[in-house]
């Protein structure tokens, strides 16, 4: 466009020249010429527009938006339109506490109110991308400059719009991804109307204000202490009812012994202890007495 604009102003330098009446006006055929070769060269060069790969081009031509979309490769244009291109990859808007880690070098974390009236912060990253097919409405209605104009505002006010339905606590844990899904939902639905598509909606993290997170980390102490008491109470019922099932087999076998013994059986048992003390090699073994009564065991080695 440059080198159009440039043989022009030859062309007309080259004119202006040959009607004055100085030597100058012997060189204006030569301008005019350079102004020809020069319009010709730009003009060539304007015809040609190389789009890279991942991305779409938006022709205008002096303001006027067209709505034809250039996609990755070589076209032929008009020479005098001009070619904003637009990025249609992932693309990846964080919005952090972290210094340097988002879009933005500060603190970029949003402070939001929870339903109990708690400030959290929260860390948020938006995976988009633009709708190729859109880009010449996101050029003719919001510009080449749709992070701080759709993305950031749109992702920061759905957050705070759905944050307050949510108890902090329940923001931290167990309805951690109902908010996600919900606010996915609204984002995406203002993304739609926009040209520009959301892909996936990531909460990084969530901080709670410290004197809930203290409150929360001694609930958790006391459920794991009330956890390991009743381990320790389930474990000493067991070995009661052991004791218990012990004792009463005891019973039962005593019992049976003084009402169910008789001479023969004591004498069964008595000759049964006899061998276990004969198989000791340890120990002699000398038997005095008569078969009616208890025999007498005399041992030494």
């Amino acid at each position: 466009m440059f080198l159009i604009i440039l043989g022009i102003f030859i062309l007309i330098g080259g004119f202006i020249v040959s009607k004055q009446n100085s030597p100058s006006s012997r060189y204006a055929s030569v301008i005019r010429i350079a102004g020809v070769l020069v319009l010709i060269a730009g003009a060539l060069t304007s015809m040609f527009k190389v789009i890279e790969a991942g991305q779409v081009g938006v022709k205008s031509v002096f303001g006027k938006v067209d709505d034809d979309v250039l996609y990755s490769g070589l076209n032929i244009i008009n020479p005098i339109a001009e070619v904003t291109s637009f990025d249609v990859k992932t693309q990846n808007y964080t919005m952090s506490g972290i210094h340097d880690e988002g879009a933005k070098s500060s603190d970029d974390a949003l402070r939001v109110l929870s339903a109990d009236g708690l400030e959290v912060i929260i860390d948020l990253s938006v995976l988009f991308r633009v709708k190729a097919s859109s880009a010449p409405y996101i050029l003719r209605e919001i510009g080449t400059d749709y992070l701080e104009k759709i993305v950031r505002p749109v992702s920061r006010t759905a957050i705070r719009d759905n944050a307050v339905a949510y108890d902090a606590v329940a923001l931290y844990s167990s309805k951690r991804d109902e908010f996600q899904a919900k606010i996915f939902e609204t984002i995406n639905k203002s993304f739609a109307k926009r040209g520009l598509e959301l892909e996936q909606l990531l909460v990084r993290n969530i901080t709670l204000p410290a004197s809930v997170k203290a409150s929360i980390e001694s609930k958790i102490n006391a459920e794991q202490d009330a956890q390991k008491m009743t381990f320790v109470l389930q474990k000493e019922r067991q070995e009661a009812e052991r004791k218990r099932v012990e004792a009463q087999g005891i019973a039962d076998y005593q019992k049976i012994l003084s009402t169910g013994l008789s001479d023969r059986q004591l004498q069964y048992e008595s000759i049964l202890a006899q061998k276990e003390i004969a198989k000791s090699a340890n120990s002699k073994v000398i038997i005095m007495g008569n078969s009616k009564g208890a025999p007498i065991i005399l041992g030494g080695n």
